[in-house]
């Protein structure tokens, strides 16, 4: 056997190892919103595999803030049994602003049971989502009505949005004229967002849509540069 056979073996036992590693453990959200009106989120966590897991979970501040995160989850460790389902609790720890939205991220980790057979590859899975903390006297209204807020510039082959609402506002996709951006993530609350463009653009016109607390997009929305 060559070494490109060799290699193309090897990354297909990987793909299908990864495969069957996520479907085995279940999340039950794309997101948590954390209501500040109350003490605790919590998520499902379900093992649909016949393989017992080592369920492994935290929460991490964003990028660039080596700060602890102001929440715990419990259980933080635990053993997940074949068909066997359990709900994370998230507490809250520490103040957070009241005024807007926080970002922050939830991590999942599912390590598999020690497999018996020779030579076998065990691989751990980690889920990472978006765990946002609403405050109270925000309830009443979403980052979907908050869209239309948004404002849009445009320098060389960037684009600038920048969010004047309180909410986190995560795209599922922008758009500029008939051409779709890669790589569009969110905008904080009073923040600017900086994407690149594609090459060849020189529409004025914005379309983009907006991922509700649910994780699916909704309507289309227009905007001028």
């Amino acid at each position: 056997m060559n070494f490109i056979s060799k290699t193309l073996l090897i990354a297909a036992a990987l793909t299908a190892s990864l495969t069957n590693a996520c479907a085995g453990v279940i999340i039950g959200g794309t997101r948590v919103i954390f209501d500040g009106a109350k003490k605790e989120a919590s998520i499902g966590v379900n093992n649909a595999d016949a393989t017992p897991y080592l369920i492994q979970s935290w929460v991490d501040m964003p990028e660039g803030n080596a700060n602890k995160a102001p929440f715990i989850v419990t259980p933080p460790l635990y053993r997940l049994d074949a068909g066997q389902q359990n709900i994370e609790r998230i507490l809250i720890t520490g103040a957070l602003p009241q005024n807007k939205e926080s970002l922050f991220w939830l991590n999942i980790k599912a390590i598999p049971s020690a497999s018996k057979q020779a030579n076998a590859l065990q691989i751990a899975v980690k889920t990472r989502i978006k765990l946002i903390y609403r405050p109270g006297s925000l309830k009443g209204s979403t980052p979907e009505e908050q869209a239309d807020k948004l404002t849009w510039s445009r320098s060389g082959n960037k684009l600038q949005v920048t969010n004047p609402s309180p909410y986190v506002i995560n795209f599922n996709e922008i758009s500029v004229g008939a051409k779709q951006l890669e790589n569009v993530t969110w905008v904080a609350p009073g923040s600017v967002a900086v994407f690149a463009l594609p090459a060849g653009v020189n529409s004025n016109q914005v379309t983009f849509k907006v991922i509700n607390d649910y994780g699916s997009p909704g309507v289309a929305h227009q905007a001028s540069l």
